[in-house]
């Protein structure tokens, strides 16, 4: 024989029922919202992006200024550290920033490092090296480890850090974002030097149907998908180890952005602005809106449907590779290439 539940009984049940009906709801927001981007035969986690309100913050004021612990980065130096001291690490990267004109010139800093462990760096405390790379697409590293004192980071000026994916349709001319995402742009920059992207191409490929108009922007009722605007690929090269990329600057996705999926090596290049999104993936760079159009094209191929997670999507029938390739301007004028 039952016995009837007291008062007090009822309150935990109830609070523990209504724990477990809100626990079993994320799980579904989180299913769908992994599903978006993650096949299902794949045996990648998926991490959604956590960015601390003070991290947005910075980011949506445009002063994006980031760079990587425990890294030194060698240069000739344009202003010595043990004349100039500052107290953090971004106001080192901000006084390198200053140094670039408003025009497309290049800057007179392009790197910076900065010794900001109080206890490890001693008398260096506070020191801001600003550098000039001979090179800065493969900037000279002069030690990396945990031994390591200082925090570096790279600066590009306009019309600088510019790369190339190379495919049969076009090559899409991407400004890497060093300031907001520095451990993407590292890994970029060694695939770069390394040469070696076989592997690398899109596999999925949707337009932006009847939900966005050719500026990105979502029309009104429409839905938010599918299809979802998007291209997606991998920057993982055959053979080569890939380690998992922190999540660095998450801003709002906007028409051309290009974006890890998690922790990469797979990514996307948007062709609308997902307002919807929340800021939940890590953008690297973006592609020139004059290659936008390359980026339409591939998104009209032909595809298959498929379904990731209860989330249709369209999978390109045969998958576009892609070679990341330097890119350089002509002399005496603005005119970019490959190399």
């Amino acid at each position: 024989m039952g016995r009837k539940q007291t008062v007090p009984e009822l309150g935990r049940y109830g609070l523990l029922a209504l724990f477990v009906m809100g626990t079993i709801s994320c799980c579904m927001v989180y299913l769908c919202f992994s599903a978006l981007f993650r096949p299902p035969n794949s045996n990648t986690e998926f991490v959604v992006s956590k960015v601390s309100h003070g991290l947005k913050s910075e980011d949506a004021d445009g002063d994006c200024c980031r760079g990587i612990e425990h890294l030194e980065l060698w240069g000739d130096a344009v202003k010595w550290g043990s004349e100039f001291k500052v107290n953090s690490s971004k106001a080192c990267c901000l006084a390198c920033k200053g140094m670039c004109s408003s025009d497309s010139g290049p800057c007179l800093c392009d790197s910076w490092v900065f010794c900001g462990d109080k206890q490890a760096c001693g008398d260096k405390f506070g020191e801001c090296w600003l550098k000039k790379q001979k090179d800065t697409l493969e900037p000279d590293r002069l030690d990396s480890g945990d031994h390591v004192m200082w925090t570096s980071g790279i600066v590009f000026g306009r019309g600088e850090g510019i790369i190339g994916l190379e495919t049969e349709y076009g090559t899409l001319h991407l400004k890497l974002l060093p300031g907001c995402a520095p451990h993407s742009i590292s890994y970029i920059l060694d695939l770069l030097i390394s040469h070696h992207s076989v592997g690398c191409h899109f596999y999925r490929a949707e337009s932006r149907g009847k939900s966005w108009d050719s500026e990105g922007n979502h029309i009104e009722q429409a839905p938010y998908g599918p299809p979802f605007a998007l291209i997606q690929g991998t920057l993982g090269a055959s053979g080569a180890v890939f380690e998992d990329i922190p999540t660095e600057a998450c801003p709002t996705i906007r028409r051309g952005s290009v974006a890890w999926v998690e922790s990469g090596p797979e990514f996307f290049i948007s062709l609308a602005n997902h307002n919807e999104w929340n800021k939940a993936y890590t953008v690297f760079g973006f592609v020139l809106p004059e290659d936008m159009e390359i980026v339409e094209r591939i998104a009209q191929l032909p595809t298959k449907p498929e379904v990731w997670g209860n989330i249709n999507v369209a999978v390109l029938e045969n998958p576009v590779p892609l070679h990341v390739r330097r890119i350089k301007r002509s002399a005496g004028n603005q005119k970019l290439y490959t190399n």
